[in-house]
C-alpha cells in the first residue's frame, strides 16, 4: 500500500504498449538513418551490382605474318553460350538444340538446362555459324556474349612458335605471351541493366567504351620452310626411334629465323589433348650437350689466337685421357696417326681435338665460351629460355677443357649454339635470332644485339674446314647438289640421371650453313634419344637447308 495522503502511480497497458512502439520506431529510425546516411554508397552499390551487368568487350588480338604477307593467326569474333534456366519454357527442345548445334552430350545438356541458375556457360567461343543456328531456333533461355577468338589459316604449322591464347584474350606461351603488350589491345566494355530472371530490361540503363584492337606483327618466319621442317623433323624422329627433334633455320648475317619446330608438337584448336613438353619450343626451353657441332668453335677460337692453323700437325694417339676417362675416337682407330686440323675436323677427331684444345689453355678456353655467349641468354625474343649449364673459370678441373673440346660437359639451348655459329658463317660477328620483323609497321632493327666472337679470317677459315666435313668427311649426307655446304656433325651421348651416360643412348645433330663463301641460309637438325649417330640426320639438313636456298633464290655455286 502507498503511504497514506499519496496516489497511486499505476502503468497502464496502454502506456507500456505506446512505450514499446516508440523504442522500436527509434531503433527503426536509427537502422533507417544509418543506412541512409553512412551505408548509402554502399547499399547503391549494392543495388547496382545486382542489376547492372558489366560485359567485357574484347579487343581483337593483332594479326601474326610471316615474312611474305600469309597470316599465321588472327582474331575472329565467336560467341559464348550459356543458359539462363529460369527462362527455358521448352527444356527438351534446348537440349535437342545444344546437342545438334553445339555438339553438346546429351546428357551433358540435360544437366545444365536442369540447374537453377540465370547464367551457366554450355560452350565457350563458339563458332558464329554455331551460335547464328542457334539464334534461329528462337528458343528462349539461351544467352549469347560477343567475344573473339585466335584462328590459325595454317592449322598446327608453327604453333610452338606463335604460342596459345587463353579464353580471356591474354597470351599464355610462345610469341602471344612475349608480345602481350603489342597483341592485345585494350579492351572495352558494355554496362546493361538485368530484371530478377536475369533478361536485360529495354530501355534500361546502358553505357558502352569501345574496344581498342591490338598491334599487327611480321614476323621472320616463312611459313613454307617452317612447314618443310616440321614435316621433315617428324619423319626423322619416327624414322630413327628418337624421343623428341629440333630443327632452327636461320639467316646468318641478320639473325632473322626463319623456321623454328620441335616434334611432338601439338594441335593449337585442341589443348585438351595437348601435352605440356610438347607446347615448348625446344630450340629456346632445352639444353643438350653439344658433341661435335661445339668443334667448330674450339677451332674457331684456336685459330684466332693464332695457336693453331688450319695446316697445324699434331701426332694423335688412338687413346686420349680427359681426367681419369678414356678418350678415343668413334671410328675406333687402335694406332697413333698425324692428322692437321683440317684432317681432325674432317674425321671429327675426339682425341685430335683434345690436343687443339690443349693449345687454348683453360683460361682463355673460358674467354672464348664467354666471347661465343655460351651459358648465357641470346637475346632472342621468345620467352624460357634456358641457358644451360657451363662451369665457371674457378670450377674446371683436369677433365673441364679435354671433355668440353669434343662437346661434353656443358649443355646448351640450341639458340645459343646456334647464335655461336652464326659467327662462322658471318666474318666473325655473331646475329641474335629473333622473331620479330617489323611492328606497328615499322622494321625492327637488331643490329645493335650483334656481337664480333672472332677475327674475320679465323671464322673464312673454320668456315673452308666445314666445307671439306661436308665434302668428304663425316658430313657427306648433308650436301646439297650444286651449293657448297659447309656444316658440322654432332653425336653426343646422353647423360643418365644417375651419373655417366647411357649406352647406345645418342642426341645426333647437324649444323651448317650454304653457300660456303656468302650465306644465306643456316641449318641446325637434332634428334634427342636416338641409337643412331649424326649421319643420320644429314638428310634432314640437307632437305630443309635445299628448300631453304630455293626460297630465296639463291643460285648454285657450282
Amino acid at each position: 500500500m502507498p503511504p497514506s495522503g499519496e496516489t497511486p502511480q499505476l502503468v497502464t497497458r496502454r502506456k507500456v504498449i505506446k512505450g514499446l512502439i516508440g523504442a522500436v520506431f527509434g531503433v527503426g529510425t536509427l537502422q533507417l538513418a544509418r543506412h541512409q546516411i553512412f551505408y548509402h554508397d554502399i547499399n547503391m552499390q549494392r543495388l547496382s551490382d545486382r542489376r547492372e551487368v558489366n560485359s567485357p568487350l574484347y579487343a581483337k588480338r593483332g594479326t601474326l605474318y610471316d615474312r611474305n604477307g600469309n597470316v599465321l593467326a588472327s582474331s575472329e569474333e565467336c560467341y559464348n553460350i550459356a543458359l539462363n534456366t529460369q527462362k527455358i519454357t521448352d527444356r527438351d527442345d534446348v537440349v535437342d538444340a545444344l546437342v545438334e548445334h553445339l555438339g553438346v552430350k546429351r546428357s551433358r545438356a540435360r544437366e545444365l538446362t536442369g540447374k537453377d541458375t540465370t547464367w551457366i556457360y554450355v560452350k565457350l567461343q563458339a563458332d558464329i555459324d554455331e551460335a547464328e543456328a542457334l539464334m534461329a531456333t528462337g528458343l528462349s533461355g539461351i544467352e549469347y556474349e560477343s567475344t573473339v577468338k585466335r584462328v590459325y589459316p595454317y592449322g598446327s604449322t608453327a604453333s610452338q612458335v606463335l604460342g596459345v591464347v587463353g579464353t580471356d584474350n591474354t597470351g599464355i606461351t610462345g610469341l602471344e605471351l612475349q608480345y602481350e603488350e603489342e597483341l592485345r589491345g585494350t579492351d572495352g566494355w558494355i554496362v546493361r541493366e538485368r530484371a530478377a530472371d536475369g533478361s536485360y530490361i529495354a530501355g534500361g540503363a546502358y553505357s558502352k567504351q569501345d574496344a581498342v584492337d591490338g598491334n599487327d606483327l611480321v614476323l621472320t618466319i616463312d611459313v613454307n620452310i617452317q612447314q618443310t621442317a616440321e614435316e621433315v623433323i617428324a619423319e626423322a624422329v619416327e624414322s630413327f626411334g628418337a624421343q623428341t627433334g629440333t630443327v632452327l633455320v636461320t639467316i646468318p648475317s641478320t639473325g632473322e629465323i626463319l623456321a623454328a619446330c620441335s616434334y611432338p608438337t601439338y594441335n593449337p584448336t585442341d589443348l585438351s589433348s595437348a601435352r605440356t613438353e610438347d607446347m615448348n619450343l625446344r630450340a629456346v626451353t632445352d639444353a643438350y650437350e653439344p658433341g661435335s657441332v661445339f668443334k667448330a668453335l674450339v677451332c674457331g677460337a684456336a685459330i684466332d689466337m693464332g695457336v693453331v692453323d688450319t695446316d697445324t700437325t699434331f701426332t694423335v694417339p688412338p687413346v686420349v685421357m680427359a681426367g681419369d676417362d678414356e678418350v678415343t675416337d668413334t671410328d675406333d682407330r687402335d694406332y697413333t696417326m698425324d692428322m692437321s686440323v683440317r684432317e681432325i675436323m674432317r674425321r671429327s677427331s675426339n682425341t685430335g681435338m683434345i690436343l687443339v684444345g690443349e693449345q687454348i689453355g683453360a683460361d682463355k678456353f673460358a674467354e672464348y665460351i664467354d666471347a661465343y655467349g655460351i651459358g648465357q641468354r641470346s637475346g632472342i625474343d621468345f620467352p624460357g629460355e634456358n641457358t644451360g649449364i657451363v662451369k665457371d673459370r674457378a670450377d674446371y678441373d683436369g677433365a673441364s677443357v679435354a671433355a668440353m673440346s669434343f662437346g661434353q660437359s656443358l649443355s646448351v639451348a640450341p639458340v645459343e649454339l646456334v647464335r655461336a655459329v652464326s659467327a662462322i658463317a658471318n666474318a666473325g660477328v655473331m646475329t641474335t635470332p629473333h622473331f620479330v620483323r617489323a611492328r606497328r609497321g615499322e622494321e625492327v632493327d637488331w643490329t645493335d644485339t650483334e656481337k664480333r666472337a672472332i677475327s674475320e679470317e679465323a671464322a673464312v677459315k673454320v668456315a673452308d674446314m666445314m666445307r671439306t666435313v661436308v665434302d668428304e668427311g663425316t658430313g657427306t649426307t648433308g650436301q646439297v647438289l650444286g651449293y657448297d655446304v659447309s656444316a658440322k656433325t654432332g653425336t653426343a651421348q646422353r647423360a643418365s640421371e644417375s651419373g655417366g651416360y647411357i649406352k647406345n643412348s645418342y642426341t645426333a645433330s647437324f649444323m651448317g650453313f650454304a653457300p660456303t663463301d656468302d650465306p644465306a641460309v643456316q641449318v641446325y637438325v637434332m634428334i634427342d634419344g636416338t641409337a643412331n649417330l649424326s649421319t643420320v640426320v644429314g638428310e634432314s639438313f640437307a632437305t630443309i637447308l635445299q628448300t631453304s636456298l630455293e626460297a630465296f633464290g639463291v643460285r648454285p655455286t657450282s
